[in-house]
């Protein structure tokens, strides 16, 4: 092992936390880091394709702990069933403390440091004990983080009217949402709750750990990075996003992700076909699913549009099947045969995204999403649903000019005639002010990430701290 440079890295186990930290890994050994990730079984499988190129990355598996209400055999949030909190998971991996705790004081060249994802706060205390740095992995921006911290130091109580508008007049432009867009995690804390608790103590020790990683670049959210650095009392702050895998740069097809109703090859066989900048690729994330009436109502402005498209649907469990959750309307399929592409399961979006035949992205605004749509320069289209998308929707469509509101969450059913008239404007020869914006911001990530470029300088820098951490435990 590289003397005084082991670290550890411990994702939350759901894709859009899970897939860019393993990404930050890869960045992290090509720069001399010795790697360890933290994984249970059944997540094992998503690091193969990171594993097969960089010998310096070795994984530890803890069997997932036996948790009352998550069914066994379920190890990442996309299986969680919807009638179970998120803040379950948060919960039962806290029960990893002690086997850590056993593994760091057994283990002959320990890390010198813990890099731990922003739903994993409980490993501040155990670095505290151990005597190591933790830092935390934000999957989310800048901005997002921003009103994170905010609703956990200052913690407002909830209004009687879930519409009332929140300001976080603390934070630069001082975004306002109706209580309802509010973080799901924060809304759903109930004083005195052990899981609440829990989740609170984690949420307040990330801002009390030594250090912060963010998946976002400064041009992008410079402002928000300030803010973070006043609110978090240092600088040990670091933009090193948009973290990628090299595939999506390339734009070479990926060797990653699960399985899926479309081949690599009949996907871009499809899009080869197609009119350059004129098909719209549809994508809600790895975690929202629609119900039976929101699918209708995304079918229908499909339909009307008129437009190509590639519409990307998360399977439901079994029981969520009868309950019409992402069920594609009957006869939908047929109708749009020849323009419209539907993939259940896993895509390679960014690839998708980079294709020349793509011209529009209506997203979610998950924040790994808003960073390949930006990446891959294309004009997107927002829907928000819940979690963080909010506030990217915001961040997004208002301050970066790089995205048109669509709908969100409330109003997808009844903005059906909308979305159909967005969605035909977006791929039409009219759109050419969203184009040059995309295009702007594209060259922003790509310099941001280039060799020199403030997010490659920031992840340079951050490896030197580290292994300074490393020198003061070998000088110990």
């Amino acid at each position: 092992m590289s003397a005084g440079a082991h670290v550890l890295l411990f994702p939350f186990p759901a894709l859009g936390h899970l897939i860019p930290l393993l990404d930050l890994a890869h960045h992290l050994a090509i720069r001399g880091l010795t790697i360890t990730i933290l994984v249970t079984p059944k997540n094992l499988h998503i690091l193969n394709p990171l594993l097969s190129k960089n010998s310096t990355i070795n994984t530890l598996v803890f069997p997932f702990p036996n948790y009352p209400s998550i069914p066994f055999g379920i190890e990442n949030l996309k299986d969680l069933p919807p009638n179970i909190r998120p803040t379950s998971m948060i919960h039962a991996l806290g029960e990893l403390y002690q086997p850590l705790l056993t593994w760091f004081r057994s283990h002959p060249s320990p890390p010198v440091a813990i890099i731990s994802d922003m739903f994993l706060g409980w490993t501040h205390r155990l670095a505290c004990q151990l005597g190591v740095r933790r830092f935390v992995f934000s999957p989310s921006g800048a901005m997002a983080l921003a009103t994170m911290y905010s609703l956990w130091q200052e913690m407002p109580n909830a209004p009687k009217d879930q519409n009332e508008v929140f300001s976080f007049s603390k934070i630069p432009s001082c975004p306002k949402y109706p209580w309802w867009q509010i973080s799901t995690i924060y809304r759903s804390y109930v004083e005195g709750d052990p899981v609440s608790e829990f989740t609170k103590e984690g949420m307040q020790a990330n801002i009390a750990s030594w250090g912060l990683i963010v998946n976002s670049f400064t041009l992008l959210e410079g402002i928000y990075f300030e803010h973070l650095r006043k609110q978090l009392g240092h600088d040990r702050v670091w933009a090193v996003g948009p973290i990628l895998p090299k595939e999506t740069i390339d734009m070479t097809p990926p060797e990653r992700g699960g399985s899926s109703t479309v081949s690599m090859h009949d996907l871009k066989t499809w899009l080869d076909t197609c009119e350059d900048h004129k098909v719209v690729y549809v994508c809600y994330g790895t975690q929202v699913l629609l119900t039976k009436d929101q699918m209708e109502a995304v079918a229908s402005g499909l339909e009307k549009s008129g437009v190509h498209f590639i519409w990307c649907v998360k399977q439901p469990s079994k029981e969520l099947v009868g309950e019409g959750y992402s069920m594609i309307p009957s006869g939908f399929e047929d109708r749009v045969a020849g323009r419209g592409l539907i993939i259940r399961g896993w895509v390679p979006q960014g690839w998708i995204l980079s294709h020349r035949a793509v011209g529009a992205f209506l997203t979610h605004c998950g924040w790994n999403s808003i960073l390949e749509g930006i990446v891959a320069g294309v004009p997107m289209l927002a829907c928000p649903m819940g979690a963080d998308q909010f506030v990217g929707a915001t961040l997004l469509v208002e301050e970066l000019k790089g995205a048109k509101r669509v709908c969100d969450a409330a109003n997808v059913v009844s903005h059906s005639a909308k979305l159909a008239r967005t969605l035909m404007e977006s791929v039409s020869d009219e759109s050419r002010v969203e184009k040059e914006r995309a295009e702007e911001l594209r060259m922003a990530a790509v310099d941001a990430i280039k060799e020199d470029g403030s997010s490659d300088n920031n992840l340079n820098a951050f490896v030197k701290h580290v292994l300074g951490l490393g020198s003061e435990t070998d000088e110990g």
